[in-house]
């Protein structure tokens, strides 16, 4: 009888361990992941319960927030001006988990279930007030961002803004785009009709261009080869180089030409300078090559290229925003590597990572780390974290900046005066990148910054599939955005 008992005994206290154990798992280990399970309509409806928190502009105007609704979701979450700020924003849906831009970075802030949040639920627990989300101030400028919009217009492009010195992002959009509230519907059917029509549409309008699509660079890339050469100490804005009216991609019968004949300079040669102003193909081909793999593409990495870079948020604030990686071939032989340096080929790039390029040359040689949110608050407005700048990589020296500054400057000054503006000192870069069967279109760029001799913003755009030279297609936008930051 006691062998039973006993046997019983360790019985019960082993079901017990495996009931710890399970419910362990449930509540700590897998509590995030089946929180966010979109089988979890308790979770949902715990979500919607509470007021989920204000995401804001830079000058305060509210760009998403959750007032009273008359429904089982206590709360309706709205978005104002919805397709100009979604790239940024993004979605929070009843029926569509997958969210994205701060929605999804900040989501346990915004949901008011964060750790950092836990001495107000305690208050909240003793007081029997309402639990409420914290409030994201993010760096967007309204004016800067609207400028970007419009002129991207119904153009399939990307334009992003960045503050020179800080890292900042003011300005993200994305064109074609969508209106987040058609997915903010409480009526689960609607929202999943619209949620199929958007993610089905053949114009991908969910999609942030800015840090999720890859282009080819095309001239923008002779910013990141002119560098390399400078940064060699071999090179200077007056040195000639190799350059001519063509030159044939080793080991093929390829030839690439110039746009325009003050690129072949004089007697197969042309200054630095002058090859980045006429944007010289023969002359960045020929000198990508004369480089070497190694110094291009090491110089492309310090940029920020070949690694994902952090937008916004972290594990502990909900899900990362992470732009994708772009790209420059390694090991590339020489006449991939010549393509490759006048930014085609494999050469790709996110237009994040070519405002970066042209912000590293404002800004003295240091790469920053963009930002989008410049504070969280408490609903009591008290203050939980506030972002601050930070020198994600030193590229290049300020000599070379300087030198790359002069280089740009001459870009608008010598060739495209187009990009000017009144009693301000533009720098620049623009770049015509040929795409589609039998290159029959291109991909419109530019990108800058300005003053050029005391930088605030840089800027870069791009505008797909069209058929006018990047100086004509994006320049004008990137002008546009200059123009309503420097009027400030």
């Amino acid at each position: 009888m006691n062998k039973s008992l006993r046997q019983l005994f360790t019985i019960v206290v082993a079901l017990f361990v495996i009931l710890g154990m399970s419910t362990t798992i449930i509540t700590a280990i897998r509590a995030n992941q089946l929180n966010s399970d979109p089988r979890n309509t308790r979770a949902l409806y715990h979500e919607y319960g509470a007021p989920r928190g204000a995401i804001l502009a830079s000058d305060g105007s509210v760009i998403a927030k959750s007032d009273p609704s008359n429904d089982a979701f206590s709360y309706q979450r709205s978005y104002a001006a919805g397709e100009l700020y979604a790239p940024v924003t993004g979605f929070f849906s009843i029926s569509q988990r997958g969210w994205s831009g701060i929605e999804a970075s900040r989501s346990s802030l915004l949901s008011g279930q964060s750790d950092q949040l836990v001495w107000q639920r305690f208050k909240s627990l003793f007081t029997g007030q309402e639990n409420k989300g914290a409030t994201i101030e993010t760096s967007i400028d309204p004016k800067i961002q609207q400028a970007a919009y419009n002129g991207l217009a119904n153009n399939d492009g990307a334009a992003v803004a960045i503050e020179v010195k800080t890292g900042r992002i003011l300005a993200m959009a994305s064109t074609p785009s969508y209106d987040p509230n058609q997915l903010a519907s409480h009526d689960t059917s609607e929202a999943n009709g619209n949620y199929s029509t958007l993610s089905q549409n053949e114009s991908n309008p969910m999609l942030n261009r800015v840090t999720s699509q890859l282009y080819p660079p095309g001239s923008t890339f002779k910013t990141v080869v002119a560098a390399a050469a400078l940064e060699t100490g071999e090179y200077q804005t007056d040195t000639e180089i190799p350059a001519g009216s063509s030159y044939t991609l080793p080991g093929t019968a390829t030839q690439l030409t110039n746009a325009v004949s003050q690129a072949d300079g004089s007697d197969g040669k042309i200054t630095l300078e002058n090859a980045m102003a006429y944007s010289s193909n023969t002359a960045f081909a020929q000198l990508g090559v004369a480089l070497g793999d190694e110094k291009v593409s090491s110089m492309a990495e310090k940029l920020g290229f070949d690694n994902p870079i952090a937008v916004d948020g972290s594990e502990s604030t909900g899900t990362p925003w992470v732009s994708v990686a772009s790209n420059f071939p390694t090991d590339a032989s020489d006449d991939k590597l010549a393509l490759a340096s006048i930014g085609q080929g494999d050469t790709v790039a996110t237009p994040l990572q070519n405002a970066l390029v042209a912000a590293a040359v404002a800004n003295g040689g240091k790469v920053m780390r963009p930002t989008l949110v410049d504070c969280v608050r408490s609903s009591d407005l008290s203050v939980i974290s506030q972002t601050k700048p930070r020198v994600m990589s030193r590229a290049f020296s300020s000599d070379t900046a300087g030198k790359l500054t002069q280089m740009m400057e001459a870009v608008v000054t010598k060739e495209n005066q187009n990009l000017a503006i009144d009693g301000v000192r533009v720098a620049a870069k623009t770049g015509t990148a040929q795409i589609g069967d039998g290159n029959t279109s291109i991909d419109g760029w530019v990108i800058g910054f300005a003053p050029a001799d005391d930088p605030k913003i840089a800027v870069a755009v791009v505008v797909h599939n069209v058929d006018l030279y990047g100086s004509f297609a994006a320049g004008p936008i990137m002008k546009a955005m200059m123009q309503e930051a420097l009027a400030e």
